[in-house]
């Protein structure tokens, strides 16, 4: 962007800064009070409305608020987020959750063996299916409340499954993040994947570790009371939802495509089986209400769509700014020799992956700059790949305002207060992303993975 085009503020650098530092301050006091989606809502949203005060011309910031909102990811994940909550209400409505837990209970498949296996498929799933958004709303409408039912803490159950997801956007050939890494270094896909192997499989191993160790539970309440649970084997015929999902993405379909399958899926079974009817589904009792399963899903995860409002308004007023790329320019300073240059990518990416919430942004916008400062430290092509990647991995995973926190935090929302988790509190149990953190920092003191064979 050239500084003609840019979006100007007041103040100058720090006028740029306003709506970013508006959003962490009400980030911050959202977190420190145990806020759930709603708060992070309305931070991004004052975010995008004070910065108006700074923006000496009103016409273009309004114009950047739209170039935000017309990024193609907005509709596909704010789409999606709708979809999976209609999904996971007909799983949820059905009593499916509540028999297949009795039966883990009744198998003594519980705790931290539910956990860390809740882990092993999510990685699984992500890594098939390329989609860490789409990976939670196939896993979390099952496996989280399951997994709380058979004696494992809420937030445990998210970390395991926001930990898979995270893998799989790391590793997976078909993820956004590899194939945007992997072209803006001009590197060979495959090798990228075979190479990026030696840092996300220790990851790995340690996350299940940690799983295993680590994960707390009560088994005195939740599991006991699955276990008093009557199965309702005709409730398994729900399964065709995620089945669906899971089928369809694996054949490379749009997520929105497969998600929508699976509700039509799962609409098809809930009425031939006789455990929904039309009018539980959708009704209107007058007086101007509708009432059913479909309303509630939809109206149920409006706040999680607002805030994708606000968040991708706000990225376009930071990207039209440019600060991005001060904040790059800034940090290519540091880069002198093979280790500082390996920070400095780290940094770039890292802080535009926790600002934007989005990798695959963070690494094409970073893209050039790190391309140009690696060739002249002698990086090769597949090193700066995988730092941008991983780096990814960590930082934006582990921000809570990111989709990784908030859409897990919503989707366990749906399941009543008991399952509820806070949006701050899912990167303390983020296991693989904290292990990819410690991986990275011993990789560039000891030049671990820096040449790639």
């Amino acid at each position: 962007m050239s500084e003609n085009t840019r979006l100007e503020f007041r103040f100058g650098f720090f006028g740029k800064l306003i709506p970013l530092l508006v959003a962490i301050i009400f980030i911050i006091y959202a977190a420190v009070n145990g806020s759930n989606v709603n708060g992070y809502v309305v931070a991004f949203f004052m975010a995008v409305i004070l910065g108006i005060v700074v923006a000496k011309d009103e016409k273009a910031y309004g114009q950047a608020i739209i170039s935000g909102l017309t990024k193609p990811m907005f509709p596909v994940i704010a789409l999606a987020v709708i979809l999976a909550a209609i999904s996971g209400k007909l799983i949820s409505g059905s009593g499916m959750v509540q028999t297949i837990a009795a039966y883990a209970v009744q198998a003594g498949f519980t705790g931290k063996l539910f956990a860390a296996a809740t882990f092993l498929i999510t990685c699984l799933l992500a890594f098939s299916t390329g989609t860490s958004v789409g990976t939670y709303m196939v896993v979390i409408p099952i496996l989280f409340p399951v997994g709380v039912m058979t004696g494992v803490t809420p937030i445990y159950m998210i970390g395991a499954i926001v930990s898979g997801a995270a893998f799989g956007d790391n590793l997976a050939p078909i993820s956004d993040t590899t194939i945007a890494s992997a072209t803006t270094q001009e590197a060979e896909l495959g090798r990228v994947v075979r190479t990026r192997i030696k840092y996300s499989i220790p990851a790995a191993i340690v996350a299940l570790v940690c799983f295993l160790l680590f994960t707390k539970t009560d088994t005195a309440a939740a599991a006991l009371e699955a276990a008093q649970v009557s199965p309702q084997p005709l409730s398994l015929v729900m399964l065709a939802v995620p089945v669906v999902i899971i089928v369809l993405c694996l054949m490379r379909k749009h997520l929105i495509t497969a998600l929508a399958w699976g509700v039509i899926a799962g609409i098809i079974a809930g009425l031939v089986s006789g455990i929904y009817t039309f009018s539980s589904l959708l009704s209107f009792p007058g007086g101007f209400a509708v009432a059913g399963l479909l309303t509630e899903a939809i109206t149920g995860c409006m706040g999680t769509v607002a805030m994708l409002i606000a968040v991708f308004a706000m990225l376009g007023i930071l990207e039209k700014s440019g600060l991005f790329e001060d904040i790059g320019k800034a940090l290519a300073g540091f880069a002198k020799g093979s280790a500082s240059t390996e920070v400095t990518i780290i940094g770039c990416v890292g802080l535009l992956s926790m600002i934007t919430g989005v990798i695959s942004v963070a690494i094409v916008a970073m893209g050039d700059l790190v391309k140009e400062l690696g060739e002249k430290a002698g990086l090769d092509p597949y090193r700066r790949a995988n730092l941008m990647d991983c780096t990814g991995c960590v930082f934006c995973f582990l921000a809570p305002w990111t989709v990784h926190c908030v859409i897990p935090a919503m989707k366990a929302a749906e399941f009543g207060e008991a399952f509820a988790v806070a949006p701050a509190s899912i990167p303390f149990v983020n296991f693989y992303s904290l292990a990819m953190a410690v991986i990275l920092v011993i990789s560039v003191v000891t030049g671990y993975g820096r040449k790639n064979k």
